[in-house]
């Protein structure tokens, strides 16, 4: 006799709304869970994911703080180290610069030193596409990838942002959570009702054999509608949603079986996130490729204010296809 399956109920829902569902699961869940930003009490935070908050857990659980980000992540740390389960929000990723000393160099580095925990989560809305122009509009997760001791994912769906999220409260580790502004309301799915929790590895979007595009975050979204019908050619997705740690094994599987690798990636191209996809693909898994890594990413400009200048920076469907048909014909 077959053992019965676990039924997950699932509801419909926006991007923003699976991260505010995640904050509001742990926070009902454990009382160690709280959150602290700027404008997050009264206000509901600058994109309302705690809109409501403050009346169902109070003032000692929804903490509005000063304009300061080392502060916020300061106090977080040291929370944490009693045993709280702090979620700092900035308002915008860019942000998070003004507290990078108390992230990479407190936060980070706690438990080498010192043997202590540090479970602390940096919510980090960040991406352009919606002219919010060079301090509103970055992708820095390249920072803290290159910092030891931090976690740092990436969800492109729904569901993911709600079991990352989840599962970034959870982990002992500071994790730097990237949610995606122009996803906030532009996407929705399914998403499981209560407990949901998604490891911190990659995932296929969608399957293929003949070429594989490499992304995370809104590029998953923006590889999908690009290769849709590609030439006749079957291509792969592979979502990363986890950049440290880094699905190796997952990248070289894929590797293995396509041969052709597009690597895209939103954040500026040096020193990025794909960079380090590619470096990998080079070092171990030369003999399997077929044709030249291609990179698709944003010059190594700030963002521009105006929409037709920032369109030409940021990749898109149409740099992305080009880039998978001259690497089909190669």
């Amino acid at each position: 006799m077959r053992p019965l399956e676990r039924v997950v109920a699932m509801s419909t829902m926006t991007y923003l709304q699976a991260v505010s569902d995640a904050l509001r699961t742990e926070m009902r869940a454990d009382d160690r869970v709280f959150v602290m930003g700027e404008d997050v009490g009264a206000f509901g935070g600058a994109f309302k994911v705690t809109d409501g908050f403050l009346d169902e857990f109070g003032a000692d659980r929804v903490m509005d703080t000063p304009l300061a980000e080392a502060g916020i992540i300061g106090t977080a740390v040291g929370a944490a180290t009693v045993g709280m389960r702090p979620v700092c929000e900035m308002q915008f990723a860019d942000f998070v610069a003004c507290g990078f000393d108390q992230l990479v160099n407190v936060a980070g580095k706690m438990m080498y030193r010192q043997g202590l925990s540090v479970n602390v989560t940096v919510r980090l809305p960040s991406g352009g596409g919606f002219s919010g122009g060079p301090f509103h509009s970055q992708n820095p997760e390249a920072w803290f990838m290159h910092a030891p001791g931090i976690k740092v994912v990436a969800p492109s769906t729904p569901e993911d942002a709600k079991g990352l999220l989840v599962g970034a409260i959870r982990d002992p580790n500071p994790v730097v959570y990237l949610e995606h502004k122009n996803l906030y309301r532009r996407m929705k799915g399914e998403v499981p009702e209560g407990e949901h929790v998604a490891p911190f590895c990659a995932r296929v979007a969608r399957e293929g054999e003949d070429l594989v595009v490499i992304a995370y975050g809104a590029m998953v979204h923006t590889a999908l509608e690009a290769t849709e019908d590609l030439e006749d050619a079957s291509v792969m997705v592979l979502d990363l949603r986890s950049l440290v740690p880094m699905d190796e094994e997952a990248i070289l599987a894929a590797v293995r079986r396509c041969s052709k690798v597009v690597v895209l990636d939103e954040a500026n191209a040096t020193c990025a996130a794909g960079a380090q996809v590619a470096a990998l693909i080079a070092e171990r898994a030369f003999e399997d490729l077929d044709g030249p890594v291609v990179r698709v990413a944003t010059p190594d400009v700030p963002i521009p204010f105006a929409p037709a200048l920032e369109g030409a920076v940021l990749p898109d469907v149409k740099r992305v296809r080009e880039a998978c048909r001259d690497l089909l014909a190669y």
